[in-house]
């Protein structure tokens, strides 16, 4: 942890816990102050163990801030060091100045020094983060449906019942969760100190969680919901987190939530991409009322694209990136993946590679990467470059898998 001189009376450094009130103070500034009633801060030190909070101090008033937070995020059937970015926030009169850049660059230095190859941010404003090399691959959304139409879902047919999860029961929610983020890009692991420590704490978060199981006894799935208030036509019923390994398992968990309909008109779910408990649930609204873009950084080409579980067979591939305005992914790679022990591996190294290799800018490699856009896609938006011999490998390697998020930092 370094702090940096950026001229007469300025430094950007590491906040600590002396600078508490002026970080907040700066937060109040930049997204108004909380709503009557709202939970106060969490007790305890600051910063809290996760967090990584760095500023801009000009004669030792904070103008700009960025926290880091520490996790870790699941893509290519693998668990990727992530920095988190949060609580970005510059002070009016220096707003337009170029601060963040330098501040955002810090942060990623140290989480690289921590071996945090990727960085996933939700933006109030892209364009800003886009110009240093973030790009949007997928959103959390809430959506809204009628309570009544989850009554009305076919009922399971392969022997699948429900019933209210107990502390004994955690592990095997998390098991659910855990196998299908890995088959996902873009979930976070859902561990580390960001995260409930204890299974009571995981199941004292919610009013219930539910769980759907198999005839042979296995969970196959977990609906987490809040009651919430009242029972007029205002009320609803507000799901966390739905997750099925089985379209029986959805189709069982969302009829709990349609029970509620005489008392909660509406469901509000939070969701992201194409979800496949939305399978289920054919002709029935889906109306989204919350959108939260997910931006994403490959600040490290060649750790973010190594030890990946990509499609199976021997192959080399070589690409390049350019134009990344903070200079860490700029340069020839060499991406290989080799499958002779049958659980293929990648392996990605700096190269000197063909000077019409397939060239990626920032933001088409964080497209490539999470699968939200193919090779062909890429180039008629102006993000990929150079020869096409290899896009279909390149396609072959990073796609097929769809890109969720489910936690909002």
């Amino acid at each position: 942890m370094t702090s940096t001189a950026n001229g007469a009376g300025r430094v950007t450094r590491r906040a600590t816990a002396e600078d508490r009130d002026q970080w907040a103070a700066l937060g109040t500034e930049a997204f108004g102050h909380l709503p009557p009633g709202s939970p106060p801060p969490p007790p305890g030190p600051w910063p809290r163990p996760y967090h990584r909070p760095w500023g801009v101090f000009e004669d030792g008033r904070l103008v700009a801030r960025v926290g880091g937070v520490e996790m870790a995020s699941w893509f290519h059937g693998t668990q990727v060091p992530t920095c988190g970015i949060d609580n970005v926030a510059v002070a009016a009169e220096h707003r337009g100045s170029g601060l963040l850049a330098g501040l955002l660059a810090a942060v990623l230095a140290e989480g690289a020094e921590r071996g945090e190859p990727l960085s996933g941010l939700y933006p109030t404003a892209p364009g800003i983060y886009r110009r240093l090399g973030y790009e949007v691959v997928t959103a959390l959304d809430e959506v809204d449906l009628l309570t009544a139409d989850l009554a009305a879902v076919r009922p399971p047919t392969d022997g699948t019942t429900v019933r209210r999860a107990t502390v004994a029961d955690v592990p095997a929610v998390r098991a659910v969760y855990d196998a299908w983020a890995a088959a996902q890009n873009g979930p976070l692991t859902r561990r580390g100190p960001l995260f409930a420590a204890t299974d009571e704490e995981l199941l004292a978060a919610v009013s219930g969680i539910t769980v759907a199981e198999a005839a042979d006894g296995r969970v196959t799935g977990f609906v987490a919901w809040d009651r919430g208030t009242g029972y007029e036509e205002d009320a609803r019923i507000t799901v966390r987190d739905l997750v099925g390994l089985t379209g029986d398992a959805h189709r069982a968990l969302w009829r709990v939530i349609g029970s509620f309909a005489t008392v909660a008109p509406t469901v509000r779910v939070t969701t992201s991409g194409a979800d496949a408990a939305r399978l289920v649930l054919p002709g029935y609204p889906w109306r989204r009322v919350v959108h939260r873009p997910y931006m994403l950084r490959v600040h490290d080409p060649a750790r973010a694209l190594t030890g990946l579980r990509l499609a199976p067979g021997s192959w080399e591939v070589p690409f390049r990136v350019a134009g990344d305005p903070l200079g860490t992914m700029d340069g020839g790679y060499l991406l290989r993946t080799d499958d002779a022990g049958g659980h293929p591996v990648s392996t990605c190294t700096a190269a000197d590679v063909p000077a019409d290799a397939a060239a990626y800018t920032p933001q088409g490699l964080a497209l490539a990467y999470a699968g939200t856009q193919d090779s062909a896609n890429l180039r008629l938006a102006g993000h990929l470059s150079g020869r096409t011999d290899d896009d279909g490998v390149l396609d072959l390697l990073l796609g097929g898998r769809p890109v969720h998020v489910r936690d909002y930092y």
